[in-house]
């Protein structure tokens, strides 16, 4: 059994810091070591066979193919027996890594072919991803691994090469030599890391290539292009980058064939771009290619336009074929006219400015927005805006007017939760950005007060980025989705060309006036409390857990708890915390510590409580954390929520008590235990606190 999330998120945090996830270090998907297995079945001369993405209808998926023919699928390894192989003569790679290489099969991800095809271009990023290394050879043993990068982190993905046909068929992606399986392989990879085959299907390009780079990614609308983008496209040729890009969607998915040969919501790589002279005048024109193989644009510039003919023999030659190979050229007028949009993806910005030498600087930040906490929504939403995650960022450098000169890229991206891609949920979602001067996370009023330098527009994306022009000096970025309430983690990256300095902005608040609560102590109110104590407690003037549940909900929590009162594990927990004997019994000092401190805390909660409804909405719990003298960060105030909240946004008395007494507790622990930085224990002494408080 894995250990519980908030341990795995803690271990992933130290080995993000120690270099882990990195692509020369890269996670190990399900934990999975490509050269401990490879070891292991060349050693016992076995072939391998993938338990957590197995050869049957579950890895397939539902929905791609009839019950008929699921039926049907057999999966074949390239090789394994004259009998029971899919090629004569299998190879990993023949002759080199191309775009006309392999077909799409029967899945509809022409979006992660596309990909594929730019990937093709990079023989950089292509190793990256696809080790070439790998081969039929002595010791095959039917075990393959791809990388990926994943929501910041990259992957070592291992597979076994059994692969699903029907009729000694590949049915999904194959290869035009029936011997070379680089991209059937890849695809199943892909596939594993997306749940199924069928998690596959439908998608955009950009999505693969982020996960082929792991860099910067940018999306032009080109109804509205920039005046540079042919510079722009220039150099992204030129640098180490992919580029797609789509047609609009039809009146139903279906991918319909246009009269000018393009296909209807479908996507398409972009191969190349070249300027020529056509009748003294310079024309600008991009290739496309079609992941199908066959089916290309018949207009300005194709295979058999008469257009060519207007070129230099030089230019004619170097360009010009008449193949159904689906690949072809366009003018860029046209490719802005018939496409909607152009995904580049690179490992580096260096194409947005052209200037090669200089490295542009990296931050990266990761966050999540929970329902009632840190999920305010957009800047519609004034009372709870400023509750998502704000994230502070100090830009060094000089400052220039000039055209085109910006100097900084933010770029959301939205990470879920979901083993399968086809349950991934993705909202609307965009970030604000503030000037700011002062280090506090910022309530309310300094949103109502202050306008945004940069906003993005609130898009249903995986991701979404902004190219700005931002002076040295200090900005707040506030990330969020449309619609307030919405649960889902992101990660913020921001490229610059100066260094930046940036950090999460919820330790530090400045809220609206929250009166810190101090109650009065009263001697002969104590004396009171003794009183009833004795009233309850066994004849060693001791309550246990049971005793102290009635005391709690028939004594002095009567009328105020709405749910039933604490139950029985709520008070073992209370006694251990206020426990110094270690008895599993509280003495009369330490119930009336613990009364005070209920006492304390009933107050603060219904202070706090400005609805009146004897539950504690959780928008307003951080000022109730902040009047029981409690500083708490975003993040620690989402888990607070998720462990003592309920579904409804709200959170009982009981729970609440819970919650400050174990939080206060912890805190004590921590500070008499540590150095004030850190916490070493030894195991039986973790044990020991973590089973009995």
């Amino acid at each position: 059994m894995p250990p519980p999330g908030v341990c795995l998120n803690i271990m992933e945090a130290r080995q993000k810091q120690d270099g882990y996830g990195s692509f020369a270090n890269p996670d190990r998907f399900f934990n999975q070591d490509y050269q401990q297995l490879k070891q292991y079945c060349v050693a016992q001369g076995v072939k391998y066979i993938d338990e957590t993405f197995p050869p049957d209808r579950n890895s397939i998926g539902q929905g791609i193919l009839k019950p008929s023919d699921v039926a049907r699928v057999v999966w074949l390894r390239p090789e394994i027996s004259a009998l029971h192989k899919i090629a004569p003569y299998p190879a990993f790679v023949l002759d080199g890594v191309s775009r006309f290489d392999f077909a799409q099969g029967l899945l509809g991800n022409c979006w992660f072919l596309a990909s594929i095809g730019a990937l093709t271009f990079q023989n950089d990023i292509l190793g990256q991803v696809v080790p070439l290394e790998q081969k039929f050879d002595e010791k095959y043993c039917g075990l393959f691994h791809f990388r990926f990068w994943r929501f910041g982190r990259w992957m070592d993905v291992v597979i076994d090469d059994m692969l699903p046909t029907i009729n000694g068929k590949l049915i999904f992606v194959h290869s035009k030599d029936q011997n070379e399986f680089w991209p059937a392989l890849l695809e199943k990879a892909y596939a594993k890391v997306c749940g199924s085959y069928t998690d596959m299907n439908a998608g955009s390009p950009a999505e693969a290539m982020m996960d082929f780079t792991g860099g910067v990614h940018m999306c032009i609308n080109l109804s509205d292009p920039p005046a540079n983008l042919w510079m722009l496209m220039c150099r992204a040729g030129e640098s180490k980058s992919l580029m797609s890009c789509g047609t609009p969607q039809g009146v139903t998915t279906a991918n319909k064939k246009l009269p000018n040969g393009l296909i209807q919501g479908h996507a398409y790589t972009v191969t190349g771009v070249k300027q020529m002279i056509s009748r003294k005048k310079a024309v600008n024109l991009v290739r496309l290619w079609n992941p199908w193989g066959n089916g290309e644009w018949t207009g300005d510039w194709s295979d058999r336009s008469s257009l060519w003919q207007t070129v230099s023999a030089k230019d004619r030659e170097m360009c010009h074929s008449v193949d159904d190979d689906g690949e072809f050229w366009m003018a860029l007028e046209d490719f802005c006219t018939f496409y909607t949009d152009l995904d580049i993806c690179s490992l580096y910005p260096d194409f947005l400015d052209g200037h090669t030498s200089r490295r542009w600087k990296t931050s990266m930040y990761e966050g999540r927005w929970v329902a009632g906490t840190t999920a305010g929504g957009c800047m519609n939403n004034k009372d709870s805006f400023w509750t998502n995650p704000q994230f502070r960022v100090k830009i060094d450098g000089e400052y220039s007017l000039k055209e085109g000169e910006k100097n900084v890229l933010i770029s959301l991206m939205q990470k879920s939760d979901k083993r399968n891609r086809h349950l991934v949920q993705n909202f609307h979602i965009g970030f604000t950005v503030f000037e700011v001067k002062e280090k506090y996370k910022f309530p309310a009023s300094f949103f109502s007060s202050h306008a945004p330098v940069a906003q993005t527009t609130f898009i249903n994306a995986r991701d979404v980025m902004e190219f700005l022009l931002l002076k040295p000096g200090e900005y707040l970025i506030v990330p969020s989705t449309f619609s307030p309430n919405e649960i889902c983690s992101f990660i913020l990256t921001i490229l610059s060309r100066e260094e930046t300095h940036g950090c999460e902005n919820s330790t530090d608040h400045m809220h609206e006036p929250v009166k810190k609560f101090n109650k009065v102590r009263n001697v002969q109110e104590d004396e009171n409390k003794k009183k009833l104590f004795s009233q309850y407690s066994d004849k060693l003037e001791e309550v246990d857990a049971e005793q102290l549940q009635r005391l709690l909900n028939e004594n002095i929590l009567k009328g105020d708890l709405k749910s039933g009162g604490f139950s029985i594990d709520a008070c073992r927990s209370m006694v251990a915390l206020m426990d110094t004997s270690i008895t599993g019994k509280l003495n009369s000092e330490e119930f009336v510590r613990l009364w005070r401190k209920v006492v304390t805390y009933k107050d603060i909660f219904f202070r706090t409580d400005v609805s009146r409804t004897g539950t504690l909405s959780l928008s307003v719990l951080r000022n109730a954390f902040l009047a029981s003298g409690i500083s708490i960060t975003d993040d620690m105030l989402n888990l607070m929520a998720l462990r003592y909240g309920a579904s409804s946004g709200h959170m009982t008395l009981e729970n609440f008590i819970s919650l400050i007494l174990r939080l206060d507790s912890m805190y004590k622990i921590f500070k008499q235990l540590s150095n004030g930085k850190a916490i070493h224990f030894q195991e039986s002494e973790w044990i020991w606190i973590s089973m009995y408080s």
